[in-house]
């Protein structure tokens, strides 16, 4: 399958020079006599670059295909990931360079979305938010509660993150695992 330029999208798997790309933002120029130009900034899912492309008229762009296997992360030893399918309980390990950053958010039996391009996992893709304890935090001074204030906050996984002064040890709170900010605390 191919795409034209027009019918790129945010979200969208490309190839380029036998490399898969997510597109991260899409903006089309009109020009003279039906004419069009397309500018992309894509991600490469292999090293994670980020880098602009622009796209003419007719040009016909291959689809990567990228497949998406649902698995259960089980624990790591510092240098390799070991992981689940759920469905047939096979088990299986991933270094721990191809997990980087997601590392931060992954707690024993979460799931998550592992990405394949020619049979090799390429890219692990995490829920947009996660639900984590917060293990140790500063006491606030009383009243200093305001959430304009923020101060660090270790959670479960080592992740430390900022957030508002009324958090405290023990609270379960949302991080966005595109940015590492907090969202909000669960409630009840």
């Amino acid at each position: 399958m191919s795409y034209q330029p027009t019918e790129l999208r945010k979200g969208v798997v490309i190839q380029l020079d036998g490399k898969p790309f997510r597109v991260l933002e899409y903006n089309q120029k009109v020009v003279g006599r039906g004419g069009s130009i397309v500018n992309v900034k894509v991600k490469n899912l292999i090293d994670g670059s980020v880098i602009p492309k622009t796209f003419k008229g007719q040009e016909k762009i291959d689809s990567a295909e990228v497949s998406n296997q649902t698995v259960q992360y089980l624990y790591n030893d510092g240098s390799k990931f070991y992981f689940m399918d759920p469905e047939t309980f096979e088990q299986f390990e991933l270094p721990a360079d191809i997990v980087e950053d997601a590392a931060s958010y992954l707690k024993e039996g979460d799931d998550l979305t592992l990405q394949s391009f020619n049979d090799n996992v390429i890219n692990v893709e995490l829920s947009k938010n996660v639900y984590l304890e917060v293990t140790y935090t500063e006491s606030i001074t009383k009243g200093d509660t305001t959430s304009s204030v923020l101060k660090d906050a270790t959670l479960e996984t080592g992740l430390v993150v900022k957030v508002p002064s009324f958090i405290k040890t023990g609270d379960v709170i949302s991080v966005d695992t595109a940015t590492g900010v907090y969202r909000e605390r669960k409630k009840g």
